[in-house]
């Protein structure tokens, strides 16, 4: 039985067995660490969990299931030390994709029958 996308993404986020990816915000958000997701999940040989090894591919198939990328909001500091630290912080943390469906809920998971490709 061929599982559709969100369901495989929903088993991925539940197994608990990659560190790329997770629920976030109360279960409401997928977060993904997009270098680690690639190396992790799309880079498996033989096991791929997903039918793409590239990350547009796979982001392509979270819009086309109705997924949106939340932006992260920083407040800046005003002091050049205090910047520079949050600067590097907030590059790092670019590196974490968030991404939010309303149908693709952790508390919600009869929603996930809702989700449907556009």
């Amino acid at each position: 039985l061929s599982l559709r996308f969100p369901q495989k993404l929903w088993k991925m986020l539940e197994s608990g067995k990659f560190q790329s990816i997770w629920w976030s915000e109360g279960g409401k958000c997928v977060a993904i660490n997009k270098d680690l997701f690639e190396m992790e999940v799309l880079g498996r040989e033989g096991q791929q969990v997903f039918h793409t090894q590239k990350i547009k591919s796979f982001m392509r198939q979270l819009n086309a299931y109705g997924f949106t990328k939340m932006q992260q909001n920083f407040q800046r500091s005003a002091s050049l030390p205090e910047f520079l630290a949050e600067e590097a912080a907030a590059s790092a943390h670019s590196q974490i994709l968030y991404y939010y469906n309303p149908s693709f809920n952790r508390e919600h998971p009869w929603l996930l029958e809702t989700c449907k490709r556009r």
